[in-house]
């Protein structure tokens, strides 16, 4: 049981079926704005790519994982009957890592740079969940699950728990499922929280990063409840205003190399670690200073 098979290429059929029910159903709702042919070829080519690029570096992923795991404190192994509780404790953990990355990519521009492609569309429905990142592997993200590897948590067990989180994912992107019961939300990520995390309002920047688990919100102080005071804007702050899919996989990467070319010496490596949209002379907005332009605006 060294090797596992990757539990999202079961998954597909059954992405393809629900895509496909959700389009007769917000048909049937009469909810025109909720697809758009070329968005969602967009999102379909950019998980084409997404899934070609990730193969082409899993190789490499998956070896610098053995290596890591070759210095755990903890020797996990892999068998179910066994090991049970170390496949739930690695899942819950997993999500926390993947809590702690999505955070980053939304603060560090050097992983928005690849995580941006996510947020590009202007529509929220089942195809914007396979519009995924081309370059996961230049910007380093997977180094946000080694501490998982130097636990002990055999490589095979936590790619595979990873596999099952971005199955989870799927379905919290759409718009046709309102709130669930109470304590449903207030455990779980559903697509009225995932809804907010997609959002340009003022009120909704950089909150709720939960993979799975809302309660990482609720614990260090992300999360934020949908109110339907308020409709929904969704891509990103500024629009890409294009359905090209090369442009859409490497826009932001392009700025950063034209920012860090044009910026003075001194700022240049800000224009890559800092949050996205900040600039040196102060002349670009950040989610910060829109939130509190927001809340400031409340005020008065």
């Amino acid at each position: 049981m060294s090797e596992l098979p990757n539990p999202v290429d079961f998954a597909v059929p059954a992405f393809v079926a629900l895509m496909l029910v959700e389009i007769w159903l917000v048909r049937r709702r009469k909810q025109t704005r909720a697809y758009s042919p070329g968005d969602t070829a967009t999102s379909l080519f950019l998980g084409l790519g997404s899934t070609v690029a990730g193969v082409l570096s899993a190789g490499l992923v998956y070896a610098l994982a053995t290596w890591v795991h070759t210095f755990a404190l903890f020797d996990i192994g892999l068998d179910l009957r066994s090991w049970w509780w170390a496949w739930i404790l690695c899942f819950v953990i997993d999500d926390l890592a993947y809590y702690v990355f999505h955070r980053s990519a939304h603060r560090v521009r050097w992983f928005w740079a690849s995580h941006v492609i996510h947020h590009s569309s202007q529509h929220y429905n089942l195809s914007t969940a396979l519009r995924q990142t081309w370059t996961g592997f230049l910007s380093i993200a997977f180094i946000f699950r080694l501490p998982l590897f130097l636990i002990g948590f055999p490589p095979a067990m936590v790619f595979f728990v990873a596999g099952l989180n971005l199955i989870y994912q799927f379905w919290i992107h759409t718009e046709a499922i309102d709130r669930l019961p109470r304590w449903f939300e207030a455990v779980m990520n559903t697509p009225s929280h995932h809804r907010v995390h997609h959002a340009t309002n003022a009120r909704y920047l950089d909150r709720n990063y939960a993979g799975v688990f809302i309660v990482w919100d609720r614990m260090f102080g992300t999360f934020e409840p949908e109110t339907e005071a308020e409709t929904i804007r969704y891509g990103l702050v500024n629009n890409i205003g294009s359905f090209n899919v090369l442009w859409a996989a490497v826009h932001e990467w392009v700025g950063i190399v034209r920012d860090v070319w044009r910026a003075p010496w001194r700022h240049k490596l800000n224009y890559v670690i800092r949050e996205p949209g900040w600039s040196h002379d102060g002349s670009r907005d950040t989610s910060d200073t829109i939130r509190a332009a927001w809340l400031e605006k409340g005020k008065q």
